[in-house]
């Protein structure tokens, strides 16, 4: 990001174009003097050359024939195109602090696609739907699919929304792709994003809204098949919804959703009676919808199991209970179908086995961080990584094979930042790169991280400010801001190195040169 004045105007961009007042290069002929006299140029002083000026002075000395005196000392004109611009200062946060009359600007060199999308209501929570659009993908304009859930001024005026963004053009031309992908892509850059939706109609705020997942490569299923969402409201409750058919009425036109079949929950958990929360997380086990398992953990310490079976849903009556305050992120294992970890206000991380009595954690790190624990994110490519977000700005990457089930002594993180100076808002890590991760915080910034990256003292560069500033990670890659009251975060998991965030001004979509 780079500052200006919010009250400086922008000049148009330069451009270079041939001149046409330059003089052409002069040609003198070597013809006889005798025959045709003398021929005196009246332009000979502005073609001659230094080396002929030069010359002639040796000649007449320092006083010439017509009594004018040569200077030896010729400096080229300075044109003012020449003159040096001012360079944009790269704002770093925590160094700069902007003044009244500052706005961040966008260095649009750095993103290879950015744009920004607003809905009528701010969205707390979202998720990212999986399309049939192909996986690892990158060619542009772009389009995504996604649902989420509003915060409305009045409890009947919020909706669970299902979005298309579409004509997400690049926003950087890439000088290695065909000149025919160019020439298309070049045509419509930095045109604004289309955002449609549908709606449905959702009693009380949405604190969180999760997808159902799918396994990497797997197509959507049949339109007559159900895609499952689940929303977590401030009343409450957990409604689980089929978006299958309003998902397809995005992306074919002329589709028309059955509304009788997504108009209305077709579950709802009423376990937590009326303890709202925020945590949530669904697993699958394969394609199988009945294999499917959503964790939910309210305010009040509980964590409930829903299960999936041919013939619906089933929440188990006993929750989980080893909390001793608000219940803040789930995420089940991805290589244990029984096994999922918690964070909470009582700043523990806990692991879980479904299987063990009592429904008591197995495991707990009671201290993880100084402050609330506020979410969590479990690497699906290194399974033993976990990754923390605490109240405090602190993030840190966990080891789980350091976890002991009976140990006293508390187990240090593999890593850890405080580069943000807010609570953490969101985490994850990248689906593919299991180095890489992005987190959020209240301090309206969206960081990029890779875990890989060591500093190397030969190669220099801005890990510590000289004047006493912040000290910048090497491991931190990537800073976008632009954003107020950022609140969560994904990963596209088809579009590498794509991101979707949410704050209380709409959503970003953008994709870095540095991921």
């Amino acid at each position: 990001m780079s500052k200006r004045s919010a009250t400086e105007q922008r000049s148009p961009p330069s451009k270079t174009h041939a001149s046409g007042n330059e003089k052409p290069e002069s040609h003198r002929q070597n013809g006889d003097t005798n025959e045709m006299g003398e021929f005196e140029d009246a332009w000979e002083d502005e073609i001659e050359s230094d080396e002929e000026i030069v010359e002639e002075s040796g000649e007449k000395g320092e006083g010439g024939e017509d009594g004018m005196e040569i200077d030896g000392d010729i400096l080229p004109a300075v044109e003012e195109e020449d003159a040096p611009q001012p360079l944009a200062d790269t704002y770093i946060p925590g160094k700069y602090k902007l003044s009244k009359d500052e706005i961040l600007e966008p260095d649009q060199s750095v993103y290879i696609a950015l744009h920004s999308m607003t809905v009528y209501w701010p969205c707390l929570s979202f998720d990212i739907l999986r399309d049939n659009l192909g996986d690892e993908r990158s060619r542009f304009p772009a389009t995504a699919y996604a649902v989420a859930g509003t915060q409305a001024d009045v409890a009947k005026n919020n909706e669970v929304l299902v979005m298309k963004m579409s004509q997400l053009h690049r926003t950087q031309k890439d000088d290695d792709s065909d000149d025919g992908e160019e020439d298309d892509d070049d045509e419509n850059l930095d045109e604004d994003a289309v955002l449609e939706y549908r709606s449905i109609p959702h009693l009380g705020g949405v604190n969180r809204v999760r997808a159902q997942p799918f396994p990497i490569g797997q197509q959507l299923p049949p339109v007559t098949d159900p895609y499952y969402i689940s929303t977590w409201a401030d009343t409450g409750k957990v409604h689980i919804y089929d978006v299958r058919s309003l998902l397809e009425s995005l992306a074919t036109p002329g589709f028309v959703p059955d509304k009788a079949r997504s108009s209305s929950p077709i579950f709802t958990v009423t376990a937590h009676g009326r303890a709202e929360g925020f945590a949530m997380d669904w697993a699958s086990s394969g394609s199988n919808a009945s294999g499917l398992r959503l964790l939910s953990g309210d305010i009040q310490s509980k964590i409930y199991l829903t299960t999936s079976t041919p013939s619906g849903f089933n929440t188990l009556p006993q929750p989980f209970t080893s909390h001793t305050s608000s219940v803040e992120d789930l995420q089940w294992s991805p290589a244990e179908p029984t096994v999922f970890a918690s964070c909470s206000a009582d700043r523990s991380i806990r692991i879980w086995d479904v299987r063990v009595r009592g429904r008591k954690s197995a495991i707990a790190l009671e201290a993880a961080h100084d402050n609330d624990v506020n979410v969590i994110s479990w690497n699906k490519n290194t399974t033993y990584l976990l990754l923390s977000g605490g109240d405090e700005g602190g993030i840190k990457a966990w080891d789980l094979r350091n976890f002991k089930e009976s140990s006293e002594r508390q187990p240090s993180p593999a890593a850890s930042f405080a580069w943000h100076e807010a609570p953490i808002t969101s985490i994850e890590w990248h689906p593919t790169e299991d180095s890489i991760f992005a987190a959020s915080g209240a301090d309206e910034q969206v960081t990029l991280w890779d875990l890989s990256v060591e500093h190397d003292e030969d190669e220099g560069g801005i890990n510590e400010d000289s004047q006493g500033g912040k000290d910048v990670p090497p491991q931190l890659l990537f800073v976008h801001q632009g954003q107020k009251d950022i609140k969560e975060l994904h990963w596209h998991p088809q579009m590498p190195g794509a991101v979707v965030t949410t704050a209380s001004d709409g959503f970003n979509f953008f994709k870095t040169i540095s991921v």
